[in-house]
C-alpha cells in the first residue's frame, strides 16, 4: 500500500526511509525530555515520507517532528529525542503491524513467532471439515507475470479456505493488457479497483515495492524475479521449526542456484534473527551467494562459510536446502548454465552421511537436483514443506485483512 508499513528502521537522527512511502502507525513509544524532566508518552500515529520530517503525534495536542534530531512541540517546547521504540501489539483484535508483505527484511523475531501461532491455528481450521467463513466477502486478485504452481494455488486455496473469492491471472505478461505496453502502476491501479488484496509475482527486481508504493489495498510479494520471495521464506523457517524443533543453534546448508535464487536470500535473511546459525553456502561458481547476502549475515552476527563438498556439509548440518539451478535466469548464456546445472545432487549418498534428524528441504519444482529415491526417506521433507505454506499464506491473509 501507499502508506505502507515498515519497510526500513528509522532514528531521529540518520533516518532511512522509502522513497514516496508516507507510513502511519500506532504504538510507538517515544522517550524525550524537556530541560531536565524526562517524559514517556505514546504516539497515536506517525507519518514518514522521504521528501518530508518524521513527525509523531502525541496527546494533549502535542506534534513532535524529528527537524535534524530536534524534537518541537506545538507549543514551542524544544526537547532532544532520546529514543524512540516501536511497541507492536500481537493482541487479538489488533492490527497487524504490516500493511503489505514485501521483503524478508519487515519480520522481527517476535513478530515471526506470533504469525507461527497464527499459522497453528490455520492447520486446525484446514483440517476441520466446516470450512471458516473470516474472510468471507473479501477478494483476493493474484496477478502472476511468472509460472507458479505451489505459490499461486496455495494462496488460492488459502483464500478460499477462509471463506474469500479469488480473481487470478496466471500468464499476465503475455495475456494482461502488460503485452500492450501497460505499466505496472497502471495495471496495480486497475485491479485495486476490483480486490481487497493483491498477490503478485513479477520477473522484475523490486517490483513489489513498487507496486506498494502504488496501491491502497495490501501487496504480498509472490517473488519478484531473483529479488526475494518472503512468504517462501516464512514457510522455510516454520517448516524448520516443525522438523527440527528449534530455529537457535542450527546449521543449514543452501544448495545450488544461490546468485540468482531468491527464496534462499530471503531465508537467509530471516534465519538471520535467530542466535547461534551458522551457514554453509554450496554453489557452483557461476552462481554463488552474492556480497549483500554476506554482508548481512555478517553485521548480524551470523556465522557463513562457502564450501564446494556437499557430502561434508550434509553430515553437520540440520537442514540441507537444496534449490535448482534456473534456467531462465541465464538469458542467452546458455553455457554457463551448463556448467552449473547438475553439479550438487542430492541422493541416497548424500541422505547416507545425514544425521537422523536432519531434514532435506526444496522450495521446488525440483529437476535433477533431487533423485527420486530420496522422497521415501522421512528426512525428506519438501513436500511437507509444500504444504505448510498453504498455512502461512492463510494466516498472512488472515493479518493483513482482519488483524491479529
Amino acid at each position: 500500500m501507499a502508506s505502507s508499513s515498515a519497510f526500513s528502521t528509522w532514528t531521529l537522527n540518520g533516518s532511512s526511509v522509502v522513497p514516496e512511502a508516507t507510513k502511519n502507525f500506532g504504538g510507538i513509544i517515544c522517550h524525550y525530555q524537556t530541560g531536565c524532566f524526562k517524559e514517556t508518552v505514546r504516539c497515536l500515529s506517525m507519518r514518514v515520507s522521504a521528501d518530508m520530517p518524521h513527525s509523531w503525534e502525541l496527546p494533549n495536542d502535542k506534534l513532535v517532528a524529528s527537524g535534524l534530531g530536534r524534537l518541537s512541540l506545538k507549543n514551542k517546547v524544544q526537547c532532544s529525542a532520546l529514543e524512540v521504540d516501536m511497541k507492536p501489539s500481537y493482541s487479538v483484535g489488533n492490527k497487524f503491524q504490516l500493511e503489505d508483505v514485501i521483503e524478508a527484511q519487515q519480520f522481527d523475531r517476535n513478530t515471526l513467532s506470533a504469525i507461527f501461532e497464527v499459522a497453528l491455528e490455520m492447520e486446525k481450521i484446514e483440517k476441520n471439515s466446516a470450512r471458516s467463513q473470516i474472510l468471507k466477502g473479501y477478494l483476493m486478485a493474484t496477478l502472476f507475470y511468472e509460472p507458479s504452481t505451489r505459490t499461486r494455488l496455495s494462496f488460492e486455496s488459502a483464500m478460499k479456505r477462509l471463506g474469500g473469492e479469488v480473481l487470478t491471472t496466471e500468464n499476465a505478461r503475455e495475456f494482461s493488457s502488460a503485452a500492450k505496453g501497460e505499466t505496472l502502476e497502471d495495471t496495480i491501479r486497475t485491479i485495486e479497483g476490483y480486490s481487497d488484496i493483491i498477490v503478485l509475482r513479477h520477473f522484475e527486481s523490486g517490483a513489489a515495492r513498487k507496486a506498494a508504493a502504488t496501491a491502497s489495498v495490501p501487496i504480498i510479494n509472490a517473488g519478484d524475479g531473483p529479488g526475494q520471495h518472503p512468504t517462501q521464506a516464512l514457510l522455510d523457517v516454520y517448516t524448520i521449526q516443525r522438523e527440527i524443533g528449534k530455529l537457535d543453534g542450527i546449521k543449514v546448508g543452501l544448495v545450488g542456484d544461490l546468485a540468482y535464487g531468491r527464496t534462499v536470500r530471503s531465508l537467509a535473511y530471516l534465519l538471520a534473527q535467530y542466535e547461534d546459525v551458522k551457514i554453509y553456502f554450496v554453489s557452483p561458481e557461476v552462481v554463488k551467494m552474492k556480497n549483500d547476502i554476506k554482508d548481512h549475515l555478517t553485521s548480524s552476527g551470523v556465522e557463513w562459510e562457502e564450501c564446494s563438498d556437499l557430502m561434508e556439509v550434509a553430515s553437520t548440518c540440520d537442514v540441507v536446502y537444496q534449490t535448482r539451478i534456473q534456467r531462465e535466469r541465464f538469458g542467452e548464456r546458455v553455457d554457463l548454465y551448463e556448467e552449473a546445472r547438475g553439479k550438487y545432487i542430492v541422493d541416497r549418498d548424500v541422505l547416507g552421511v545425514m544425521q537422523k534428524h536432519a531434514v532435506v528441504m526444496h522450495p521446488l519444482p525440483r529437476l535433477d537436483d533431487i533423485t527420486v529415491d530420496v522422497d521415501m526417506d522421512p528426512r525428506a521433507a519438501y513436500f511437507r514443506q509444500a504444504k505448510n505454506g498453504l498455512y502461512i499464506r492463510m494466516a498472512l491473509l488472515k493479518l493483513l485483512l482482519l488483524g491479529w
